[in-house]
């Protein structure tokens, strides 16, 4: 099987690659690229495999004039930059050790021992330079047939690294077939293992669970993390009733997936300290969350949020509460986001200063905005 990409014969990639087989050694695109490229989907980053030790790649690449960074060079990693784009490339490997959380490897000559130390057979497709697919463990099969499947003994794999827990529902999310369902043995072996989830990083679990978030529809993959217990493990409080409906209604209305809505919709407890969001993360995920159970209506809520975070609060709200969201309040919220307060500190200095300027401001604002923004500068200067 050949495959065609466009990333495969740049000029970049021939450097990459040429390099390394003028020199007599094996290497391959592998991983995310080559899987994605096969189902037509957006390919980010090009990882390769070789024989080559990382000392020959650096040498190889130093020599071709390309930069060369040493990411992960104690496990076999180093990073080439082509034309500004980098490429990862690691020695094949083999485990020789593993704790749940880290491997201890040995340098491999064999594609094949490097292909079974991955988790999913849809993980573990390499390509050859001119596009010669190698599927090691069934990958193809099951990548068609949307199958996500660990490697071998689904216990074992995970085992071996207990985020692919995570990684199972979310490969789920983006490559499975809800119709199908979850793999029988990989679900299990998850639901056998949620002791290992404890010693996760936060910051590991927080990255899987929000691309888990932003697949196309992630409601099966999030119930099935529900029902097994690996979200409850994760996020104690989580709920997950809302997010399907949240989801049809994104597709209803034409928009994207719109993580921080997504996140308030399966509604955890203490968000911020259970993954560790950023402080402009949390500052939106609160706003929609407090905005979707405020009863505010469509209009003053787009003043208050803007149009887009308001649109998100009342799908939402819809979402959790049940009933219809129409274009009225679409609308609605657009037009109290294009609304601008027309009363300024300096309108009112002339007879208030201090907190009772600022008291004043916002009894005004507040007789503004219940007019329907209709009241007028010289109005609500009026008001006594």
């Amino acid at each position: 099987m050949k495959l065609t990409a466009n990333w495969l014969n740049t000029d970049a990639s021939k450097a990459v690659t040429g390099m390394l087989v003028d020199a007599g050694y094996e290497v391959y695109f592998v991983g995310g690229c080559v899987r994605n490229a096969l189902v037509d989907m957006h390919v980010a980053d090009l990882d390769l495999a070789t024989n080559a030790r990382p000392d020959v790649v650096m040498k190889l690449a130093t020599d071709a004039g390309l930069k060369v960074v040493p990411t992960g060079i104690d496990h076999g990693t180093v990073t080439v930059v082509a034309d500004h784009r980098p490429y990862e490339i690691t020695t094949f490997r083999k485990d020789v050790e593993t704790d749940g959380r880290r491997a201890v490897v040995a340098f491999s000559d064999g594609l094949e021992d490097d292909a079974v130390r991955r988790d999913f057979t849809m993980n573990a497709l390499y390509c050859a330079p001119d596009g010669t697919v190698i599927d090691p463990v069934g990958g193809i099969s099951d990548l068609h047939a949307r199958h996500v499947r660990f490697i071998n003994d689904a216990d074992m794999r995970i085992r071996e690294d207990y985020l692919r827990i995570l990684r199972f529902f979310r490969f789920y999310a983006w490559f499975g077939d809800p119709e199908q369902g979850l793999d029988a043995d990989g679900l299990a072996a998850c639901a056998g293992n949620l002791d290992g989830l404890e010693g996760l990083a936060k910051e590991r679990v927080q990255t899987e669970i929000l691309k888990t978030l932003l697949a196309p529809n992630p409601a099966p993959a999030m119930a099935s993390m529900a029902i097994c217990g690996v979200l409850l493990r994760l996020l104690p409080g989580a709920d997950v009733s809302a997010l399907a409906p949240l989801v049809h209604l994104q597709e209803q209305l034409g928009r994207p997936a719109h993580l921080h809505t997504r996140l308030a919709a399966i509604n955890p407890g203490d968000v911020t300290a259970q993954l560790r969001l950023s402080k402009a993360d949390t500052t939106k995920f609160s706003r929609i969350r407090d905005g979707a159970s405020s009863g505010i209506k469509a209009a003053p809520l787009g003043y208050a949020l803007g149009a887009d975070l308001a649109i998100e609060a009342l799908m939402l709200r819809v979402a959790l509460s049940g009933g219809i969201l129409t274009k009225i309040d679409i609308d609605a919220a657009q037009f109290g986001g294009a609304q601008t307060y027309p009363v300024k500190a300096k309108d009112l200095m002339s007879a208030y200063a201090g907190a009772a300027l600022g008291a004043r401001l916002k009894q005004l604002e507040s007789e503004w905005i219940a007019s329907g923004f209709t009241l007028t500068k010289p109005d609500l200067l009026a008001i006594q």
